[in-house]
């Protein structure tokens, strides 16, 4: 077994509006679009800036997969550009529920974000795999994640 640690980095709400694109041949396409959130931790603190957003499919099995851009502007300027992908599980009856426009009030979140920025204060970002553990509350256009760095 490898050794490793997890570091709590911060935590992040995301306020999000929908589009639900609609079933696809092998999916439903479901995008959601960023319009603001807060980042809040030890190592970055700043907001998330109206950009980017989550184009999730819905599978069959009701697990939702995310592909998530976003930009992280920091309180003291730097920008951070983050991307992940992860697993949202909309239980066994998902895919049906979101065809009939009926998203569950909330549901769990797991992500693997990755994290860029040329600034020199948050070059360790560029070296490090993120893990995120969070809630979606659907019905709210609401997501809060909290971040660990793996070491």
């Amino acid at each position: 077994m490898f050794d490793y640690s997890m570091e709590y980095v911060g935590t992040y709400d995301a306020a999000l509006t929908l589009e639900i694109i609609g079933p696809l041949p092998s999916d439903i396409r479901v995008n959601y679009y960023i319009t603001g959130g807060e980042v809040r931790g030890s190592r970055i603190q700043g907001k998330l800036r109206p950009v980017g957003g989550d184009w999730l499919t819905v599978r069959a099995d009701g697990v939702a997969v995310l592909d998530v851009r976003a930009t992280i502007e920091t309180g003291d300027g730097a920008l951070i550009d983050v991307v992940y992908n992860g697993v949202l599980d909309l239980g066994p009856d998902g895919h049906a529920a979101v065809l009939r426009g009926e998203l569950p009030e909330r549901a769990t979140i797991r992500t693997a974000p990755r994290m860029r920025t040329a600034h020199p204060k948050y070059e360790w970002v560029n070296r490090t795999q993120f893990v995120g553990i969070g809630e979606g509350k659907l019905r709210e256009n609401v997501v809060t994640y909290d971040v660990y760095a793996l070491g």
